[in-house]
């Protein structure tokens, strides 16, 4: 979810949601310690040590493949607030992967160890170290030997994204083999992958054998389905979905990447508009539009509605 989960993302769904737990955009480590600035960047809520507006604990995500490295930042991320450390073997991205990095890892169970020992050994048992893994690189041969890897350096917590590198995020997701590992492994695992609704959500409960859920691309196709799922919330309105998005445009026109705000908004539009056909037209009315002012006027007019 990089360039999409940032900072005031994370501040405008945790306000309408209760999480236990928001992961950053990672921080890219590969050979030195990363300068504060960097990690203030990434993290903003560290000023208010480690958690958004509304309360909700954030963890920073680190992404690198050099055990003692990533150890390091991690240390520097809980000096600075962070609320645990998340590693990222589960990036797709092909310039991630070519710098061996992310999901290239999979290929390595044994590299995946020594990072997570490595990192939890310097941090000690009193902070929590979690990773986020895919099912396998090309496939998933070595699903059970990851896991193994995860579970053996003691990581605290493993999100399993129900697909492999490969695969991308094609769905369908195969939640069963995250079941699998939950029948083995004593270790907290949260599932993660193609969960667009709360009957996605049951099911992915049911095959994965985990009352535990990571969302990303479902949250921003229904904004508040975390508390769809978790309380039985009804799915948020579109007059609400409008209000949101008037909030957005405020808190992103005042930020530092106001002059993205058009391309940022377009990009969430076609989420929105996976469950709502309003959104659609907005989008369609908008989309060859740069403007902020035209933009917020056609937003403002579809508000008043």
């Amino acid at each position: 979810m990089e360039g999409v989960l940032d900072a005031l993302m994370r501040d405008l769904l945790t306000s309408i949601n209760q999480f236990d737990l928001c992961i950053t955009e990672f921080i890219r480590v590969v050979d030195s310690l990363v300068p504060k600035h960097v990690f203030y960047k990434i993290c903003p809520e560290l000023h208010q040590n480690g958690f958004t507006s509304s309360g909700t604990p954030i963890r920073v995500q680190l992404l690198g493949q050099e055990p003692n490295w990533l150890a390091e930042n991690a240390i520097r991320a809980i000096e600075l607030g962070s609320q645990g450390i998340d590693l990222n073997f589960g990036c797709p991205a092909k310039a991630v992967n070519k710098s061996r990095g992310g999901a290239v890892l999979l290929k390595t169970p044994e590299q995946i160890y020594q990072i997570i020992s490595t990192v939890k050994q310097a941090l000690g048992e009193q902070t929590q170290v979690s990773a986020k893994i895919r099912l396998g690189f090309e496939d998933t041969s070595l699903f059970r030997e990851i896991v193994d890897a995860v579970t053996g350096a003691n990581a605290d917590l493993l999100t399993v994204h129900a697909r492999t590198k490969l695969q991308g995020y094609k769905p369908p997701a195969y939640w069963h083999f995250i079941g699998e590992a939950s029948d083995v492994h004593a270790i907290d695992i949260i599932a993660n992958g193609e969960i667009w609704s709360l009957p996605d959500a049951v099911e992915c409960m049911r095959q994965a054998k985990t009352n535990k859920l990571m969302l990303g691309r479902g949250l921003l196709a229904r904004p508040n389905l975390a508390n769809v799922i978790k309380f039985g919330e009804q799915p948020m309105t579109w007059p609400q979905l409008c209000d949101l998005l008037h909030r957005y445009s405020d808190l992103e026109l005042q930020g530092e990447k106001s002059f993205y705000y058009s391309s940022r908004l377009k990009q969430w539009l076609r989420y929105l508009k996976l469950n709502y056909p309003q959104a659609n037209a907005f989008f369609e009315q908008i989309k060859t539009m740069k403007c902020k002012t035209e933009i917020t006027r056609i937003l403002q007019q579809i508000r008043s509605y």
